[in-house]
């Protein structure tokens, strides 16, 4: 145990001294949650993808890295059918109270010289700057190690906020970043699971002899600006106010079937209708 302890403090000194520039270019996958699916409207679930994918584009450098939507090709633009079908998604996401329905982000911005962060994220259709020092992660070392993407990548495990992290980096990058303003391990992470796989980012494509254009790599400054502490309250506030309303509109809608079965108990037998119809 003294051991592990001691590499991996070994392990975590600073990297970025000898850091070099490129670009990584990540799928962004999340789960679906089927639950979400009206009663009665359960064979959309074979029509329905379990995951929706978001490509990414991680630029960084010796100091700083930016994350943001990748470019989509003409062979990437939604067919009519997935159009309609993630309309009635984005409709069925609009009652959840699941934080991951509701929240996007946009760009992640973090400085490795000062451990600076911003975060620009949408919320509920409101665009929100989120600016602080970078969570510090206690990344817990396995021993696992593997092959992605031509790379030697070794296994880390942290819990944030109850939520477990999964990271897979690579020291043969030497920079202590990777997707989602995630990092603090000896080299970049190009694989990482949040969530137990709610959320999941996979590099796919890495370019580190890409030659980066000045102002490439720069905070974002839109969106109203609030520190992390005040951006995680107006979130679990909003979704609170989901649950609340979800919560009345169950209430509501069993109240209304009781009144129904009431009412249809009461009518005289010759007025209900045959064979048992509008009985629930």
């Amino acid at each position: 145990m003294m051991r592990n302890l001691l590499v991996l403090s070994l392990m975590l000194v600073p990297v970025t001294a000898s850091a070099q520039q490129g670009s990584i270019l990540f799928d962004l996958a999340v789960q679906f949650d089927y639950s979400l699916l009206p009663e009665g409207r359960e064979a959309l679930r074979d029509q329905i993808p379990p995951q929706t994918f978001t490509s990414m584009v991680l630029l960084f450098d010796g100091s700083e890295s930016l994350m943001k939507s990748a470019p989509r090709t003409e062979d990437e633009a939604p067919s009519e059918l997935n159009a309609r079908l993630q309309g009635f998604v984005t409709r069925l996401k609009m009652g959840s109270a699941s934080r991951s329905d509701h929240e996007t982000l946009v760009e992640a911005y973090v400085n490795y010289e000062d451990g600076s962060v911003a975060d620009l994220r949408e919320f509920m259709g409101r665009d929100f700057l989120i600016t602080g020092e970078q969570p510090t992660y206690a990344w817990r070392l396995t021993g696992e190690q593997s092959e992605f993407l031509g790379f030697t990548v070794q296994r880390a495990t942290a819990v944030q906020d109850s939520t477990n992290i999964e990271a897979w980096f690579t020291t043969e990058i030497p920079t202590s970043g990777g997707p989602g303003g995630y990092g603090g391990l000896p080299g970049m992470i190009l694989a990482a699971s949040i969530g137990d796989g709610q959320s999941v980012y996979s590099a796919t494509e890495v370019d580190l002899d890409v030659v980066l254009e000045e102002g490439a790599i720069r905070p974002p400054e839109a969106g109203n600006e609030v520190s992390r502490d005040e951006y995680e309250e107006i979130v679990e506030e909003k979704l609170e106010e989901l649950r609340m309303l979800n919560g009345q509109e169950a209430r509501n809608n069993a109240g209304q079937d009781v009144r129904r079965r009431t009412d249809d108990a009461r009518r005289p037998v010759s007025d209900r209708p045959p064979g048992g119809a509008g009985r629930k």
